[in-house]
This record gives structure tokens, sequence and C-alpha cells, in this order.
């Protein structure tokens, strides 16, 4: 497992019965050349002693939120910094809850709040535990916060009941962490252009023609590849969004704006058009405010086809080209006549007639129509996960 070598470990140990397991943990990163720093919350101590912590990563082990003697090191953010990857293992249902509902009331809860590294669990807890409804509503809302869910398996328990809640097992939670430094290794090597939100197309100099994009799905599809490892640029419309930390973020305004930017950033590996671009603009923009009294008569001339003409393009044509069409009716027989005239390889079509999806929502519920003709159909959910399980197809077919 190569790609653990060099690599910083911050391991948060809870209070389960599981506990024992990390010792192992320990031992394989070490082995591995991975860097190991340990926090024992309170009820971990219980189960193994900091004495067996320190012997195995031959590391200061961490446990007091204030600690007089290393207050002026603020140790929940000098942790954080350190570390290339967070391992909560075992993940307990009372700590798996704070995290959910951003709860820090110790050293572990308050390092994983001030952190900005990949977070993984490894949960372990009674099979009831792992089965109630409010553990399912806080492992959704981590998934949501991107969080990395490493088991449980299915097994006999500490209790003698069977089923879902044993933590996994030690190598295959390295294994697990190997894989995702191995994918963010081959994807650093990747590069994409993501478009999302409105254009806005001036009447004059206080007035604009838009649409509702709210740029959200857009967003999130950025978030997911830089996570992944990809160089990612995006070029955004107006939006009341803030991107994800690392992405290269470039503001437009108006097509025009955007069809130039988007030229400026090309060639890449992966192209996803995802922003609502207005198809007119303007054809005699005001420079002073047109006053009510004005007679108005608009005249409009087309954009260009942002989407068709990086298509259509040899030199500047990404690797995969990925479309988006919001359709209001005869969603199927609009989109199998628009992914043969844009000449992209995907076209993600969803009904923005539909208040429960797109635009403002957070949801999402989309048919894709690929080039070969066939289609596959995604169900309402998170845009953030749509994002992800969109963004895992992507790296898998251009890789």
């Amino acid at each position: 497992m190569e790609n653990l070598k060099n690599k910083k470990i911050l391991l948060i140990i809870c209070g389960g019965i599981a506990a024992y397991k990390s010792l192992e943990l320990i031992r394989l990163l070490k082995k591995n050349g991975s860097y190991v720093k340990t926090i024992l919350t309170n009820n971990a101590k219980k189960f193994i002693t900091p004495l067996s912590v320190v012997s195995l990563s031959q590391e200061k082990v961490y446990s007091n939120l204030f600690d007089f003697k290393n207050e002026s090191e603020m140790d929940h953010i000098s942790l954080s910094r350190w570390s290339d990857a967070i391992l909560i293992a075992p993940a307990t249902a009372n700590t798996i809850s704070k995290l959910s509902n951003g709860i820090a009331d110790d050293l572990a809860s308050t390092v994983v709040l001030a952190s900005n590294k990949k977070i993984f669990l490894a949960p372990a807890m009674n099979v009831r535990m792992w089965e109630h409804d409010s553990n399912k509503k806080n492992i959704s809302k981590l998934i949501d916060f991107g969080y990395r869910i490493i088991g449980p398996e299915i097994g006999e328990m500490a209790c003698g009941e069977y089923g879902h809640g044993k933590m996994s097992e030690p190598l295959e939670t390295i294994k697990y962490l190997n894989e995702y430094f191995t994918n963010l290794m081959n994807n650093s090597k990747l590069t994409a252009l993501v478009t999302a939100g409105p254009t806005h197309e001036y009447i004059d100099p206080v007035r604009y023609i838009t649409n509702r994009s709210s740029g959200k799905q857009g967003y999130e599809i950025a978030k997911c590849l830089q996570e992944c490892g990809v160089q990612t640029t995006l070029i955004t419309g107006p939006t009341n969004l803030s991107p994800a930390e690392g992405i290269k973020t470039i503001e437009v305004k108006s097509a025009e704006d955007m069809f130039k930017r988007t030229l400026e950033n090309l060639p890449s590996d992966i192209g996803i058009f995802s922003a609502a671009v207005s198809d007119w603009r303007i054809k005699n923009y005001k420079n002073t405010k047109i006053k009510k009294e004005d007679d108005i008569n608009l005249k409009f001339e087309r954009n260009t086809d942002i989407l068709n003409h990086v298509s259509n393009h040899n030199s500047l044509r990404p690797k995969i080209v990925i479309g988006f069409s919001a359709e209001t009716n005869d969603i199927i027989k609009n989109s199998k006549i628009k992914i043969e005239q844009k000449n992209c390889d995907w076209l993600i079509a969803n009904n923005v007639s539909d208040n429960t999806i797109g635009f403002d929502s957070d949801y999402n519920e989309v048919t894709i129509f690929y080039k070969d003709k066939s289609t596959e159909k995604f169900p309402k959910m998170k845009k953030s996960l749509l994002a992800k399980k969109l963004v895992e197809k992507v790296i898998s077919q251009i890789n």
C-alpha cells in the first residue's frame, strides 16, 4: 500500500468495545509508512490505555480540549491542519450524532469541526443502534457533508447479537484509505471545467433578463471533482453561493463573458456545462437608464451556443463533454434532438416545471442521454449526492 507512505493520519478513537482494533490500525498504518497521531476520547480510555497507543504510534496522545501545557499550540487547530486525513475508528453512535449536529464539546469533535481535510468514519455499534432512524439520518447528513463511511460489516457482536454494526477490520480500513490516496494521485493529472449558474443579459445599466438557475448543481459537481483530486475550474454566473476551497473560480455575468472565459480555460479533460446560459442578448442595449415614459422596443440577437461550440471544436474539445438540459415538456423527445445537435457525450435532462427539483431546490431528478442513444435515470435525490454519482461515472469513464 505504497500510497499510504508519508501520509499524516489523525486517528480519533472513541469509546466502544471495538476500540481494541484501533491498536492494529496504528500498527498497520505505521508499517505502511504513515505518520500517526491519535486523539483518545475520555470514554475510549476505559477500553484501551494511552500507554498502548503511545507505544505503537510513538507519538503523544491527545485527549483534553483545554490543556494548559499546550494551550499556545491550540491543539484543535494544529492537529486538523497537520493531518492529510482524519480517521475516526471506532465511530460511536454518540460521536456520529455530535458531528452531524455540529456539537464541539471535546477535543475530538472540535478538531473535526475545525478541519478542512477529508474525514473517514468506521462506525461500530449494536445492530439496533445502527438501524435506528435517528442514526440513519445522522449518517445521511455526514455523507452530505462529504464524510466517507467505511463499513460497518455484518457479523456477531460483543453483545451476542448479529447484524450490521461491526467495525470493519483494520486491514480493510487501511485498504480503503490507500485507495483514496491512490485515486487522488491519479486524478490530480486530470483537469475539469464546470460552468454553473444563470447569465444576466442587460437591457440598460440597471435592468437585465435572466433565469431562475441557482447554480447549486454545478457548484456541487465542481466540489466533488475537486475533492476527488481533479484540477477544477468553475466558471459561474451570478449566484448566492460560495465555491469550495481550492477551486479556481471565475465569475462572469453575461453569456458572452462566459463564452470568452470558457475558451480561455480550455482545453481540459472534462467539460461539464451545467450553466443556464441565456439564448439571447439585447441588441439595442441602452447606455442610460430607460425611463418609464420612454417607449420600449427590445430587439434580441442570439448568443453563441457554448456547449455546441465546444463540442464541435477539434483542438479545444474536452475528452468528455457533458451538457445539461432544463425542460418543461417532451423531455425525452427534446433531449434526443438536443444531444444530436450539440454533439456532446452526455446530456443530463431534468423537468424544471416540477418545483420540488431543479432551480432553487436542493434536490434533483435527472435522466442521462448518452451519445450511443442509451439512457439512465436517477431518482430524486439531493444535488450533492447526485453530483457524487455523476463525478464517479465521469472519472471511471475517462480513466
